[in-house]
């Protein structure tokens, strides 16, 4: 719903000042103006004084906090805040949320829903599932999402927010989905930014030309096209600009999940999200030679052989990932009743103790099954911490045409 940008603020502020407040959020910018503030967030607070206003502002260099009595001090607070021009507000109740985008003429689009659940009072465990992208939002309406949907948004969501740290940097956030399909998960993964008070510039990456021109009218349907775009391109050679902060690559297809993980280490991204899909590659070494002893029996049959070549080839995916500085874990993000293909892994730039150690044992598991996985072809020599070449399991080393010493590839 489009209203004017004043009438809308008056509805915030009126929540904002409910006893009802649950929490409230204000980030982004408004076209032509930027606000004093990266973000806001307010939540009553109880203290012995009786409840309070919480108001933590962040200005790019530190969070402050203030505790505000109900009353005059609290509404000027409130008042001063409405006055910076945020881009977005979120605002939740125990009855409602609401969630206002400002767009580029200076109006109101304004999205209303009742609360998911209800809280009857502490120690209450009888509650009905609180979704992280509430299930009226429009997105829901526009794919057309049944409730195995809407819960497969939530598991992902729920695994985007465990990779993200609780305060997300300042400025914009940028978004790379490769393999992106009816991008759902895409748009789903911009809602939940902005409802976080980030300032999401997503980009979408599907080969297929059709795929790109039906989900830039579908962004443009749902009021983000600024700020998500899409382009048709192979994941590894899609113009994808600048360099992602988050990548995110959900059931790309056999070898395209490790395209998709190489161009992650290439930019240097600080968080992937990769959900395997379709483990042929690995599958198909196996069958061609045999098993190291004594693990003959652990791939003598068929539907063995395929359910471990899945483990063997997400686990070289995770250990050579770790030795190009990324921790890495390797979760389930939804139930298997819903899809058997559930595995996740969430990597994280950084924190890597001894990518050395890792690099070995990745060499260990790669010489003693005589496989190359995919995503070590597409990758460059390991560098150690301290920027040092770890040489392969032979040893080897070759110049680069600079004459700095680079390891071989196997």
């Amino acid at each position: 719903m489009t209203r004017s940008l004043a009438d809308a603020l008056d509805d915030v502020r009126a929540l904002l000042l409910s006893p009802q407040l649950t929490r409230a959020v204000a980030a982004g910018r408004r076209r032509n103006a930027a606000p004093s503030l990266v973000r806001a967030e307010l939540r009553p607070v109880a203290l012995r004084a009786g409840t309070h206003l919480q108001i933590v502002t962040n200005d790019g260099t530190r969070p402050v906090t203030r505790n505000l009595p109900p009353g005059a001090p609290a509404e000027a607070a409130v008042d001063q805040l409405l006055a910076e021009p945020f881009g977005n507000w979120h605002v939740e109740t125990s009855t409602s949320t609401l969630q206002l985008r400002v767009t580029k003429k200076g109006t109101a689009q304004v999205h209303r829903s009742t609360a998911d659940r209800a809280d009857t009072g502490p120690g209450d465990h009888d509650r009905a599932k609180r979704y992280l992208l509430d299930p009226d939002d429009p997105l829901f309406a526009a794919i057309g999402a049944n409730a195995a949907k809407r819960r497969q948004v939530d598991a992902f969501l729920r695994a985007l927010a465990a990779t993200l740290p609780d305060t997300l940097p300042a400025g914009p956030l940028h978004v790379v989905d490769l393999g992106c399909g009816n991008a759902y998960l895409t748009f789903a993964a911009y809602r939940y930014l902005v409802a976080r008070g980030a300032q999401p510039v997503v980009t979408g990456v599907d080969v297929r030309e059709d795929q790109r021109r039906r989900n830039t009218a579908l962004a443009d349907q749902l009021g983000c096209a600024g700020q998500v775009r899409f382009v048709a391109g192979t994941i590894r050679q899609a113009p994808v600009e600048p360099a992602p902060d988050l990548v995110l690559a959900l059931h790309a297809c056999d070898t395209a999940t490790d395209e998709a993980l190489a161009r992650a280490v290439d930019w240097q991204a600080r968080w992937v999200l990769a959900a395997p899909c379709c483990h042929h590659d690995i599958a198909a070494q196996l069958r061609r030679q045999p098993a190291p002893q004594p693990y003959g029996p652990l791939v003598s049959a068929g539907i063995l052989r395929e359910r471990f070549a899945d483990v063997l080839t997400d686990t070289l995916r995770a250990t050579l990932l770790r030795a190009y500085g990324y921790r890495v874990d390797v979760v389930e993000f939804i139930d298997s009743q819903h899809t058997p293909r559930n595995l996740l892994l969430r990597a994280r730039r950084g924190g890597v103790p001894d990518r050395r150690e890792q690099h070995r044992a990745y060499r260990a598991l790669v010489d003693q099954w005589a496989v190359t996985p995919r995503l070590q072809t597409l990758l460059p020599a390991v560098p150690d911490d301290a920027g040092a070449v770890v040489p392969d399991a032979a040893g080897a080393t070759v110049p680069d045409a600079a004459g700095a010493t680079v390891v071989s590839r196997p």
